[in-house]
């Protein structure tokens, strides 16, 4: 598998970083037009992203980094090659988070009516950018028989892609990316809920994408540790409480209290 889409000059385009663009235009789209649905400034919702991109993108490079020192302390200009891969998403997830609660801290805006209008952007564009695992040969399982993935209807290009040095491989990039593609209309769905309220879009994202990351992860080679146990595990537990327990606290407030499909009554100043 070819990680290199095309070339310009001595200049190599990555499939990785191609797929992250597209993930990332897909998500801000999404979100732009769901915010216009809430009366939301567009030039609000496009900084916002643009900072939360700037710093989730950091934060998910800085996150794979601490837990690889040993590797990056002999080449530290590697850290800055994101295009070879090594973005945890989880690092993302954490840092994007805590830039929107300073963005929406500064302009008085709801953080979790802005978070629940961008979760389904935000599986979607996991969904696609974990196809940038597929291109560098990342991110999968352990050591398969073919006939094990055939058996598993899975598509033959990517089963002759995860043929690595000798190997066929699960493809827990391809398990992941469906889950999320599911989880995307799983969110739609429920958006479409006539009682749902601000913060329930959000506890579903974290349900969900936990309990999908929590077992692909298992059979992961390459997850990143923490003592014995895979750190991916770990915050996806957390999250999934989390989740939870905002969902529990929505359901003692009123039928008809804090409901997302009010429209938005903040004056926004910039």
């Amino acid at each position: 598998m070819d990680p290199v889409l095309f070339k310009i000059g001595n200049i190599e385009i990555m499939w990785y970083s191609v797929l992250l663009l597209i993930a990332v235009i897909v998500g801000i789209s999404l979100l732009l037009h769901e915010g216009k649905k809430h009366s939301y400034p567009k030039d609000f919702l496009f900084n916002l992203c643009f900072w939360t991109i700037i710093f989730g993108f950091i934060g998910a490079r800085a996150y794979y980094v601490l837990f690889n020192l040993e590797q990056y302390a002999s080449d530290p200009i590697s850290i800055f090659k994101i295009w070879e891969g090594g973005l945890a998403i989880h690092g993302g997830l954490i840092a994007g988070l805590i830039t929107m609660f300073v963005y929406c801290k500064k302009y008085n805006v709801r953080l979790f009516k802005i978070v629940d209008m961008a979760v389904p952007g935000v599986i979607l564009a996991q969904a696609i950018g974990r196809w940038g695992n597929f291109f560098n040969m990342e991110a999968h399982g352990g050591i398969v028989l073919r006939s094990t993935l055939e058996n598993l209807h899975i598509p033959e290009f990517i089963i002759n892609g995860m043929y690595i040095n000798g190997n066929y491989y699960h493809p827990t990039f391809f398990y992941e990316s469906l889950w999320c593609l599911l989880g995307f209309i799983v969110l739609i769905i429920v958006r479409h809920y006539k009682y749902l309220k601000v913060g329930g879009l959000t506890c579903v994202y974290l349900i969900w994408y936990s309990v999908g990351r929590f077992f692909i992860e298992s059979m992961r080679t390459d997850s990143l540790m923490i003592g014995g146990f895979k750190a991916a595990q770990i915050v996806s537990l957390i999250f999934f409480i989390i989740g939870i327990l905002g969902l529990m606290i929505q359901s003692r407030k009123g039928k008809f209290e804090d409901l997302y499909s009010e429209p938005n009554h903040e004056d926004i100043h910039f």
